[in-house]
Order: C-alpha cells, then sequence, then structure tokens
C-alpha cells in the first residue's frame, strides 16, 4: 500500500480489484464443488466493507474520504451462502447458471478496476513528464 494522499484513489481502486480477483476465485471454485453433495456456495462482501469505510469518514466529500482513507483494514469478507435455497435433494445449492453469469459479471468488473488503475498511473505519468 502506498500512503501518500495522492495514491490514495488507486489503494482503494487496488483492494477493489483484489477483492474481485478474489471473487472470481471463489465462483470458480464454486462451479467445481456443483457436484458435491451438501456443498453450500461461498462469496465474497466487499461493497459493503467499502460503503461502511466511506460512511465513517469524517471528510466533506466522497473523493476527501476516498482518497484518505486507511485501506490497511478494507478486505473483502468470505462468507458461506446458507440462504440461497437449495432445490436438489443432496442439499448443494449451487446453480450453475447463476455462477455462469456471475463469473462474467465478475471479469467485466475487474477489466474495468484494472483499466482505471492504469488510467490514474497514466495521468501521474502524464504530470510528471509535462516540462516546466
Amino acid at each position: 500500500m502506498i500512503t501518500s494522499d495522492a495514491f490514495g484513489y488507486i489503494d482503494v481502486l487496488g483492494k477493489a480489484a483484489d477483492a474481485s480477483w478474489q471473487r472470481e476465485t471463489i465462483i470458480a471454485n464454486n462451479m467445481a464443488n456443483a457436484d458435491t453433495p451438501g456443498y453450500k456456495r461461498k462469496d465474497i462482501e466487499f461493497e459493503g466493507v467499502l460503503r461502511k469505510a466511506l460512511l465513517s469518514s469524517k471528510e466533506r466529500t466522497l473523493e476527501q474520504a476516498v482518497r484518505h482513507m486507511d485501506t490497511s483494514d478494507l478486505e473483502g469478507i468470505v462468507y458461506t451462502d446458507y440462504e440461497n435455497y437449495s432445490y436438489r435433494i443432496d442439499g448443494n445449492n449451487v446453480d450453475m447458471d447463476t455462477e455462469n453469469v456471475e463469473l462474467a459479471s465478475e471479469a467485466i468488473r475487474y477489466q474495468a478496476l484494472t483499466s482505471s488503475i492504469t488510467n490514474e498511473f497514466d495521468r501521474f505519468s502524464m504530470v510528471a513528464k509535462r516540462p516546466q
């Protein structure tokens, strides 16, 4: 983690990208266990953790809250989905159609996050190269 305020936004994007990558891994694991009797799907909650961190900030604007956020505790929470009802006799609650849609959606999210990180570094690079 870079501790400069200039990189605060990038730190948050990096944590979001990490959680997105972890979610893709979790979804792939769910799909691999689709035929395991009694298996309950897992997922990760990151958006709620980020929302809570932003709401607890004492900054006046969202931009300031993101730029000055301490990202050391900004981690996704992996949980087992016991609420998703299983229609299967073996108790497994993995639905392959849902998992495929979630995996595709998460791949798009990850791509957008990494693209945003790249864009932020490109902006820093442009400023550093600008003639004085």
